[in-house]
């Protein structure tokens, strides 16, 4: 009865600790016939191997070298793999699924820039692709490698458009200059009227050469 204990005479227990490393369907079978216990479930006699601490040896992991024992063996017509709704979404030998980023395949990353993949390995994953900036990919294509202490800023305000022509390399430190806002009193480049761009990116370049000169001479006196 469920919440009473379940005894065993020493006999009995004397052959469950001698048959402990049996599967455990096959242990509680054979006990079951030999003391004509129905009263005692699997689940009772594995509680009962924990208990008194018996190892059987088994881990229910696979070992390194060890072979599943239906390695090898094809399932049955009509059964798992093979059944006809399983045959109907599995790949083919040489398939690639319909989502596969191809190279040249391009992708709007979070900050709005265009992002592009290369034939280029990636050096935290070791795929044979990457993804880079599309916009620094083709301009430095078009004028070789971005300058140390310099970037890249597009023109007309818009992330999206990649052409070389579109991006100018200035540096670093003029980019916050031409984020606008209430800290810099000016406009903010990206959404000034075009007329006036040419103007702010003026600006932020005399802005951040200033600064320059004015760190420079505090460095010399």
């Amino acid at each position: 009865m469920k919440g009473c204990a379940i005894r065993y005479s020493a006999e009995e227990m004397a052959w469950l600790e001698e048959n402990r490393l049996l599967p455990i369907a096959d242990y509680h079978r054979a006990f079951a016939e030999m003391f004509s216990r129905a009263d005692v479930s699997a689940g009772n006699l594995h509680s009962l191997r924990k208990r008194k601490g018996w190892k059987t040896g088994r881990t229910g992991f696979f070992t390194k070298g060890q072979a599943p024992v239906n390695k090898g063996v094809p399932c049955e017509p009509g059964k798992g793999g093979r059944h006809p709704n399983a045959r109907k979404t599995q790949f083919r030998k040489g398939q690639l699924p319909h989502n596969t980023n191809y190279l040249g395949h391009e992708r709007v990353s979070k900050d709005g820039y265009v992002e592009v993949s290369i034939d280029e390995v990636n050096p935290h994953t070791g795929f044979e692709r990457r993804y880079v900036l599309k916009h620094v990919h083709e301009w430095e294509k078009a004028n070789g490698p971005t300058p140390d202490g310099m970037c890249l800023k597009c023109l007309d305000g818009n992330r999206l458009n990649t052409d070389p022509t579109n991006w100018i390399c200035i540096p670093r430190g003029v980019l916050p200059r031409l984020n606008g806002g209430r800290a810099t009193r000016v406009m903010a480049y990206d959404t000034a009227p075009d007329v006036l761009k040419p103007v702010l990116m003026t600006i932020a370049r005399v802005d951040q050469k200033a600064s320059e000169l004015r760190r420079e001479r505090r460095g010399a006196e």
